[in-house]
């Protein structure tokens, strides 16, 4: 009982951000309420109000714990059946274009002297599917709540300026062709929400498609942590440490393992939509409130000091994984 005490201020602080983020969001649905969210948790996070010591057991519970539980319940709302619709060519662009994305944000990012983590963290959220991929990724790399913070901010960020591209492409280039159009803006954008935005401004045709791009890509989401972790322990001195204890439980975190085994009976018995869709919005509401308790721990000082070099970074990711997705899409589609 003392312990749910300690969590309740902290924790009804960030429900309280997480509600002004989607009241925020509803007015500008193309940035997202989880954007609103962080945002907003960071500036709550360095008033004298926010730094309270009492406040600490409450943002840590939402910041883990309720991340994990709306990664778990991610998986109820997708099946691998979405494999299927784009066909073997439709999964070779998708894997190729994540692996390619993954190796130069990696890439880059050491380029640019940015932390390992901080680049695992950016591969991640632009490979899969932004903000939920940089949650799932962060504990299995054990990132910092701030490395954590600035990367989905800066994803969301680069999400929302080529949502607004992407159209301007494709019907430059392809002329809004419905299967080049949507494998670009669902192969390349970061969230969900922009997908579906960017694709409406192409068309009905395209939006869907592109849908169903970007929830394969979504598809191998475990498969992705699991790279990027084992890229981690590769790189870790104390990896002599860990040897002869590799196994499924060391390699696949349980929140993974449990979004994986939900994708899986719902591709066997597929849930009707009384259970997804309460599902998927009881899974958003923990995510936005989990984003507002990483906001919260924060210091703005972390979002300010590599200003110029976040800028190059995001440009660059932008403009390699549009480059690379036209590539391939002529090459394959």
């Amino acid at each position: 009982m003392k312990k749910i005490i300690n969590v309740l201020p902290g924790l009804i602080t960030c429900i309280i951000i997480a509600f002004i983020g989607m009241a925020f969001g509803r007015f500008f649905p193309s940035l997202g309420s989880g954007l609103f969210a962080i945002l907003i948790g960071i500036l709550v996070g360095n008033l004298k109000f926010g730094s309270n010591p009492m406040l600490r057991p409450g943002i840590k519970f939402s910041e883990s714990n309720l991340l994990y539980y709306s990664i778990i319940l991610l998986g109820a709302t997708l099946t691998f059946n979405s494999l299927f619709n784009i066909g073997l060519t439709g999964i070779s662009f998708i894997l190729i274009q994540m692996a390619g994305t993954i190796a130069f944000v990696i890439w880059l990012g050491k380029y640019l002297s940015f932390g390992e983590d901080f680049r695992l963290l950016m591969a991640s959220g632009n490979a899969v599917c932004g903000s939920s991929a940089i949650a799932s990724t962060a504990p299995a790399i054990n990132a910092k709540t701030s490395d954590m913070a600035v990367s989905i901010t800066i994803v969301n960020l680069l999400g929302t300026v080529m949502m607004i591209l992407l159209p301007v492409i494709t019907s430059t280039i392809f002329h809004n062709n419905v299967l080049p159009s949507s494998a670009l803006i669902g192969g390349t954008l970061q969230s969900v929400g922009q997908v579906v935005a960017s694709g409406s401004i192409v068309g009905e045709a395209v939006k869907d498609q592109a849908e169903i791009f970007k929830i394969s890509r979504i598809i191998f989401l475990a498969l992705v942590v699991f790279v990027l972790k084992r890229i981690k322990m590769a790189n870790q001195e104390v990896q002599e440490a860990t040897k002869g204890k590799f196994n499924i439980r060391s390699i696949v975190p349980w929140y993974v393992a449990g979004f994986l085994l939900l994708c899986l009976i719902n591709s066997i018995v597929l849930f009707p939509t009384s259970i997804t869709h309460p599902t998927k919005v009881f899974g958003n509401y923990l995510e936005i409130t989990a984003l507002a308790g990483i906001g919260m721990s924060v210091n703005i000082k972390d979002l300010t000091q590599h200003g110029w070099k976040l800028s190059a970074y995001a440009g660059g990711i932008g403009l390699f994984q549009i480059i690379f997705a036209l590539i391939l899409i002529f090459m394959l589609l």
